[in-house]
């Protein structure tokens, strides 16, 4: 079995302040890997001083109001493949305003490279300031618990000295990681548009290799590559969200002997199902034992699946299922919580305001709440815990949520899928929070 076939899938995303070249590495990674159609690379071509050269940005910034104005709104993504991996790359936007779109993207990533351009600091200096936004970022991933945080110190290529930027960015970024308890897998100096030490540690036009007298380690791709699959855990007892109830007419084989039967459709967020378990429904407290799963519309049979497989679930009795449902192991010991405690990153242009109804988005399931305190709130210069009587936008802070019906709590840090939820404001509609149970 070929390397690329044992290898998972990584999926990373590029974060950090607004114009540190997320877009261009992208577009870097694309063009050497060589996943560009002639006819898109044509359409980004333009001629400079002393040679031809490519807008790597436009590869990712397809909005048209992202064109016009030069930055990142949405999240893109993009798709590439080497000899040793598959990859599927999230450009997150860097202002402030868009930060939900940077946890939207960080919520399913392996990997985060957070980008800093070395041309905004005072890399001179031996103590570094960061930039508020790499460290909200470097914190949200941390949150958010994406498994590898590289750092990419970019645009090396455009000062006198990179070897002494690299140096002092780097102890920048030990230190602030360390008091955050941040683990850093790699921090790595890098050009994006000249494409130096990315997917090799290749020599620049006048044969000099970026930072080699004080940077020993592999380029960005090739650190990528080696980055371990985190493929979900199954150490859980089952949790699966219902998305969707399709009454079953007639069986794959033309009998009718599971008709009027239904099949209750939805992707496994935690655990694992055979055919035979007895399960629970939340919140009805009802029982009852699988009788068939199916791996797709085709209704196709299985023994059993785990998680992160959409299967669709035969009961051997007819019970009160719905959209918004959850399924869970009968044996498993978390229930139904109407008092909860989470993290919560607040994303609305309008401050939380404790003890106001907003809508919580749990799997598929839409409840009203209430939050019932803040406990505290993150500063991000300081990293440390203060009072808050609100949350501003693109804060962090610890509260707690009285929940108008009971849902199936595990600790995020035990199941992203099921301990996650969003917050949504009942007039604007607007995504407001991202919440992380404890």
């Amino acid at each position: 079995m070929s390397s690329l076939q044992n290898k998972h899938t990584l999926k990373f995303l590029t974060a950090g302040s607004v114009d540190d070249g997320k877009s261009t590495l992208i577009g870097r990674l694309l063009l050497d890997s060589k996943a560009i159609l002639a006819d898109q690379l044509s359409g980004i071509q333009h001629k400079l001083a002393d040679d031809e050269s490519y807008d790597l940005a436009r590869l990712t910034d397809g909005l048209q109001a992202e064109r016009e104005q030069g930055i990142t709104i949405d999240v893109a993504y993009r798709y590439f493949t080497t000899p040793e991996r598959k990859f599927i790359i999230a450009d997150a936007p860097g202002h402030e305003q868009y930060t939900r779109n940077m946890v939207t993207a960080a919520s399913s990533s392996d990997a985060a490279v957070i980008l800093v351009d070395v041309t905004k600091l005072n890399w001179e200096d031996e103590v570094v300031e960061l930039l508020p936004q790499t460290r909200r970022h470097t914190l949200l991933a941390n949150l958010l618990k994406v498994p590898s945080i590289l750092f990419a110190i970019n645009k090396l290529d455009a000062i006198k000295d990179p070897d002494t930027a690299f140096v002092n960015v780097k102890r920048a970024l030990e230190k602030f990681t360390k008091q955050a308890n941040v683990t850093i897998t790699e921090i790595i100096p890098i050009s994006a548009l000249k494409g130096l030490n990315i997917t090799s540690r290749n020599a620049d036009k006048h044969g000099k290799i970026l930072c080699e007298k004080v940077y020993n380690g592999p380029s960005l791709l090739e650190a990528l590559t080696a980055l371990p699959s985190h493929v979900n855990s199954n150490t859980q007892e089952l949790h699966f969200p219902v998305q969707f109830v399709q009454k079953l007419q007639e069986a794959h084989d033309g009998s009718s002997t599971q008709h009027g039967r239904r099949i209750f459709w939805g992707r496994i967020a935690a655990g694992s199902v055979k055919v035979g378990n007895q399960l629970t429904v939340q919140p009805s407290g009802a029982k009852a034992k699988v009788s068939k799963i199916l791996a797709n519309a085709l209704q196709e049979e299985l023994n059993e699946a785990s998680t992160g497989h959409s299967v669709g679930l035969i009961l051997d009795q007819e019970i009160d299922v719905s959209r918004g449902d959850w399924l869970i192991s009968s044996t498993a010991s978390a229930t139904g919580q109407k008092e909860v405690k989470a993290t919560l990153a607040w994303l609305d242009d309008e401050p939380l305001v404790v003890g106001r109804a907003y809508w919580l988005k749990h799997g598929h399931r839409w409840i009203k709440t209430k939050v019932s305190a803040i406990e505290h709130h993150l500063n991000i210069h300081t990293l440390e815990t203060e009072s808050a009587e609100n949350l501003e936008k693109n804060s962090i802070g610890e509260v707690s949520l009285i929940l108008q019906q009971p849902i199936p709590v595990l600790a995020y840090n035990d199941a992203k899928d099921v301990g996650a939820a969003i917050l949504v404001d009942t007039a604007t509609n607007r995504t407001a929070g991202a919440v992380l149970f404890k």
